[in-house]
Formats: structure tokens, sequence, C-alpha cells
């Protein structure tokens, strides 16, 4: 008898261990903080001395901070539909933002929260969606079960100055400074889905414009004497305390260990004068936003998953946002299937140290007559001229630059290395003849945001 119950005990201990490893094997929460027009110097990670941004940098510290960190394109609305299918945008029609009547990310391209949904992950959007505003491209018909946000391109961050918020199709009242209400919104999701996998796209719309910021953080930086740098970075001061909202929330909500958070910016600060500028900071990178060069789609990119990604790191290999969502499936438990056709790979093996070098041979860009592409430590890129200081907004003739010595392409190497430019060049055309014709824009003019 005293045998039998020793023998229970243990089977029940054995069985309440079992369920215990279980629990802890649930599929990760995964999270993506999108910040918008964010400029490459402009976290104090990245070297920024006057925005302190302490709850990003805390992101980074405890993750992989990922300095060849790349987006598909130079522009907001396609590379989030590069993100959200895991596919160069340029392959489905969506090179330039959706600025026409009923244009929209295809609908026969599948999304990220698609594919997590399936998976049984509870989806949700707070913020910026940027697709498409017609109800066939909305975010609840995209795979998100909750959005909270707007449907356009640029938006005020008041309520008095105009332009709704949704909470899925309804228009909602909100008085709260935008960027507060966005991170009080994504805390509330991570509650009601504390006890189940999420997913949670938290698409910031700082720091785009308008240049908006409330009187509280103005008063932070009164000591910057430029007017829109001043805004900039009380704009990005309430995006870091939005991240920092939600860094709190995992925290205390015992999920920081069982969450993949993925931080970087959609595409390179607006710099240039033909662009709306926004008081940003590329160095040490040339270019701006709405250019293929490093300024417009390298950016700050931050990998964060305690005890399966490496803290206090850096990982120098390029790779694109594109692999966002391969490495997301994978931690999921989601196996890619060959008919999806996917551009990004499984970023973890690299990010862990069981693979070594880049995990792309190359990176490609294509941006209207804009183009580059990077294969190692080489790039070759035709960029706007307006960048130059030139009228226009022509392409430039092909232009070379080793990255590795040369992170600002200020030295052309066409001239010295024509047989590697010949060699980059050819291999663009070749991936360029897998494209399709835009949906909409044109090579010459990019629709505005």
């Amino acid at each position: 008898m005293i045998r039998f119950g020793t023998f229970l005990v243990v089977g029940c201990m054995l069985i309440l261990a079992g369920a215990a490893d279980r629990a802890h094997a649930r599929q990760p929460n995964i999270v993506i903080l999108l910040a918008d027009d964010l400029g490459y110097a402009d976290l104090g990670f990245q070297g920024c001395q006057d925005i302190p941004t302490p709850n990003i940098d805390r992101l980074a510290a405890g993750g992989t901070r990922c300095t060849n960190g790349y987006v598909s394109g130079p522009y907001c609305s396609p590379t989030r539909a590069g993100l959200l299918t895991g596919r160069y945008q340029q392959r489905f029609g969506h090179e330039f933002n959706p600025g026409e009547a009923g244009a929209g990310m295809p609908v026969e391209e599948t999304t990220m929260a698609d594919r997590l949904k399936k998976a049984g992950y509870a989806t949700g959007l707070v913020g910026k969606w940027h697709l498409g505003g017609n109800p066939r491209f909305h975010p609840n018909q995209r795979g998100f079960d909750e959005f909270f946000g707007f449907l356009g391109g640029a938006h005020p961050y008041f309520a008095d100055r105009g332009a709704p918020i949704l909470r899925n199709d309804q228009v909602v009242d909100e008085r709260d400074y935008l960027t507060d209400a966005f991170g009080r919104e994504a805390v509330a999701y991570i509650d009601r889905h504390k006890d189940h996998p999420f997913f949670l796209y938290l698409a910031f719309n700082a720091v785009h414009t308008p240049m908006q910021a409330d009187d509280a953080r103005l008063k932070r930086f009164k000591k910057i004497a430029n007017p829109t740098r001043r805004t900039y970075a009380a704009m990005t001061s309430a995006m870091d305390d939005a991240v920092g909202a939600v860094l709190d929330k995992l925290t205390a909500s015992g999920l920081e260990d069982d969450t993949l958070i993925f931080f970087f910016s959609d595409n390179g600060g607006p710099t240039m004068a033909s662009t709306t500028v926004n008081g940003s900071i590329n160095a040490p990178l040339r270019g701006s936003k709405r250019t293929t060069l490093e300024g417009g789609v390298r950016v700050p990119f931050v990998v964060r998953w305690p005890g399966k990604v490496p803290s206090g790191k850096t990982f120098d290999g390029a790779f694109i946002q594109l692999d966002v969502l391969p490495t997301a499936l994978a931690a999921a438990g989601v196996a890619v299937q060959p008919e999806w056709k996917l551009d990004g790979v499984d970023l973890l093996p690299w990010l862990r140290g069981e693979k070594q070098g880049a995990p792309h041979d190359s990176l490609y860009w294509r941006f209207g007559s804009q183009m580059a592409i990077r294969q190692g430590d080489w790039k070759a890129v035709r960029y706007d001229s307006t960048a130059d200081g030139k009228p226009g907004r022509k392409a430039t003739p092909a232009r070379l630059y080793n990255l590795a010595d040369d992170i600002g392409e200020s030295q052309d190497l066409a001239e010295a290395q024509p047989e590697k430019l010949k060699t980059l060049l050819a291999n663009w055309d070749e991936w360029n003849a897998e494209l399709v014709t835009p949906l909409w824009g044109s090579g010459s003019r990019a629709t505005a945001d």
C-alpha cells in the first residue's frame, strides 16, 4: 500500500512536471515594434546624444543589435507589404505607396497575420496600416482579429487636427496623444491575450510628419535649438515611452521570456528637401528616405527573445525585413512551404551562431528607376539625383561602393572595378526580370505619403 502510494505520488509528480514542461514550451508571442521614418542615428544604442531612448536601448541591451539590417524599399507602404508577406513587394506590384483610389496590397497575398492565425495565434494590429483603405484591404480582412489605428499614411497626433481613428471598422473618439494611445492599446491587447500565444504588430506613425508633440515632452527638449529637431525629439521620446510600457507589461505578465520581439524602422529618415523632412539624422549613412542609398534602406534593427537569441550581442550579417516572417514562423513551429515562394529566411540559426556569414547571397532593391544590389560588402546602386543636390528626381548612373570601407558611400569605385560593377548589375537584371510592372505609380513619380 505504501509502495502503491509512492508510485501514485511519483506518477502525479511526473504528470505535473510534464504539464509544466508543455506550458513552458508554448508557442512564443510575436511582437513587432515598427517605427516610421526614424533616423539611423536617432537612438541611444546607435550613438544619439540629444534624444534619450532608455526603453528602446533596454530592448537592444536585452537582445541582439543587428548592424546590417535592411528594409526592401525606401518608402512606408512598400516595406510594410514586404514585411507582412515575406516577399519582395515588387513581385506583386506594390512598389510605391497606394495613393490612387482603390489601391492596396493585393488580396491574393497571404499575410503574417493570416499564417499565425492559422497556427493558433491571436492577431492584433495597433497603429498605422497603409496597405489600402477599401474594405477588402482592411486589416480585419487580412488576418488581424483586432485593429486599432488608421488606414492611411500620414495622420495627425491630436484629435482636434482631424482624421478618424478606428477600432476595427468603427470610428472612436480618441483624445490621447496618438503615440500614447497606441502604447495604451498595445498594453491592453497583451493583457487580454496573455494566457494564449499572440501576435502583436505595433506600427507607430512616430516619427512621421506632421511634426506634432505634446507640451510636456517638448519641455524635455527645450535645449534643442532647432524647432523641428526639438519636436522630433519629443515625438521619439513618446515612442520610447510606449515601447517601455509594452516591455513593462510583458515583464509584469511573466511573458518576457516567451516573447520574440523585433524592433526596426520602415525606412530611413527623410532628410532631403524633396521629402517631408522631420529633423532626423541618418549619419554615418548617406542618403534619405526615398533613395536606395544606405540612408534610405538601412535601419536600426533589434531582435530580442531571452534565452533563445543572445542578449547584449551584435550581429553584423546583412539581412532584410522580409526575414521577419519566416523567423516568426520558425519560432512558432510553422514549417514554410515552397509554394509560398518566400524571399525571407529564418534568422535564428545566424543570430544564435549556428550558421556563419550572411543569411543572403544578395539583397535587392527596385524603386522606379532607382535600384541597388548588395553582395557581401559590395553595393551597386542607381539613386535619386536629388541626393547629390541635383534637381529632377532622376536616377544617377550606376555607382559602386565597398560598404566595409565606405559605409557613407562616398567613394565611387565604378571606374576602378568595372568587372565587379558589371557582375552586380547582371545579377540585379536577373532578379529584376522576375518582377512585375507596378500596379500604381511610376518610375519617375512615387505617390507622396
